[in-house]
C-alpha cells in the first residue's frame, strides 16, 4: 500500500506535493495488468458486496452528478486528480470505454482537486471526456476510504454494490474484462470472489486474519485471535482516527500502527511465554 495523507481533509501544498509522488510510485509499481488469451485468466469480485454510499454532487457542466441515477448500469467510479500523471495517462482508455459501452456503462470523475474547477474544467475539454465530472467532496473521500492513493477505482454492478477496488494505473484490458463480466458478456477469464476483509472498506478490516506488517506467526491461536481483537477496538493514534487494524491497511508506512501492533504481539507472546516457565525449584538447607 502506498503511504496516505497524513491528513484527512487533504491539506493542501505538502497534501499536493505528497500525492503527486504517490502518483508517480504508483506507476512505478503498478505495471500494466495484462491478460494472456489463455484459459489462466482470472477476475475476481467481493463475494458478499456492500453497497456504494450515495452522492449527489455538481458536476461541472452545471448538471447534477447522482449515483443513484446510473442504476442498472455497470459504474466505474474514478478517484482522480488534474495534477496526477497516472490519472491523466488512463483518461483516453476511460473516454473509449464509455463510448464502447455507453449504453450499459457509467463512468464516472470525482476529481480530488482543491478549490481548482476551473482548471479540471479546462483538462476535461482538452481532452475530450465524455463522462460526468465532479469535485469530490472530503466526506465522499472519507466515505470511500479516504483515498490514500490516486488514482483509485471501483467497480460497481448494475445494482449499485462494490465488486472491486483498484489503486494505481490498470491496463483498461483489465476494467473491460471485469465491465463485461458484470455486464453477463462472455470474457475469456475465470471469475473467483474473495471476502472484503478492509481492502474494499476500512469498515471490514475486523474480518482480516492477517495484516500489513504485523507478524503473527510466533503467536498460538488463542493469541492471535487476542491480538486480533485488540488491533480492532483500539484506536491508532497517528490522528487517522482508525482503529490499528484499519490504519495498518489504509497506512502501511505508518510507522506508530505499525509499532503499537508489534508491542501487543509482544506482550501476548511474552505473557505466554512467561507463563510456561517451570517454577524455580526452593534452596535446599
Amino acid at each position: 500500500m502506498i503511504s496516505r495523507v497524513h491528513s484527512l481533509h487533504f491539506h493542501q501544498g505538502r497534501s499536493l506535493l505528497l500525492h503527486s509522488f504517490l502518483c508517480f510510485l504508483l506507476l512505478l509499481s503498478f505495471p500494466a495488468f495484462a491478460l494472456p488469451q489463455d484459459n489462466g485468466n482470472v477476475i475476481r469480485f467481493v463475494r458478499n458486496p456492500d453497497p456504494a454510499p450515495p452522492f449527489h454532487l455538481p458536476g461541472l457542466d452545471g448538471k447534477p452528478v447522482v449515483l443513484g441515477d446510473a442504476r442498472g448500469k455497470v459504474v466505474l467510479l474514478n478517484f482522480w486528480a488534474t495534477w496526477c500523471g497516472p490519472c491523466r495517462a488512463e483518461i483516453p482508455d476511460l473516454i473509449e470505454l464509455q463510448t464502447k459501452y455507453k449504453d450499459r456503462l457509467q463512468i464516472i470523475g470525482l476529481t480530488v482537486d482543491e478549490d481548482d474547477a476551473g482548471a479540471v474544467k479546462k483538462l476535461v475539454e482538452e481532452t475530450g471526456i465524455n463522462y460526468p465530472v465532479a469535485m469530490a467532496s472530503a466526506d465522499i473521500r472519507l466515505k470511500y476510504g479516504g483515498i490514500p492513493a490516486l488514482p483509485t477505482s471501483f467497480m460497481l454492478d448494475a445494482e449499485g454494490r462494490v465488486m472491486q477496488k483498484h489503486e494505481g494505473l490498470r491496463d483498461p484490458l483489465l476494467y473491460e474484462y471485469e465491465i463485461r463480466a458484470l455486464l453477463g458478456m462472455p470474457i475469456n477469464a475465470r471469475v473467483e470472489t474473495f471476502e472484503d476483509t478492509g481492502q474494499i472498506f476500512l469498515a471490514h478490516a475486523d474480518r482480516a486474519s492477517e495484516l500489513p506488517g504485523v507478524d503473527l506467526s510466533k503467536l498460538t491461536p488463542e493469541q492471535k485471535l487476542a491480538a486480533l481483537h485488540r488491533f480492532n477496538a483500539e484506536t491508532c493514534t497517528c490522528g487517522c482516527k482508525f482503529t490499528l487494524a484499519q490504519c495498518r491497511i489504509w497506512d502501511r508506512n505508518c510507522a506508530i500502527s505499525k509499532a503499537r501492533t508489534a508491542k501487543i504481539v509482544t506482550e501476548l507472546s511474552g505473557a505466554a511465554s512467561h507463563k510456561a516457565l517451570p517454577a524455580k525449584p526452593s534452596p535446599t538447607a
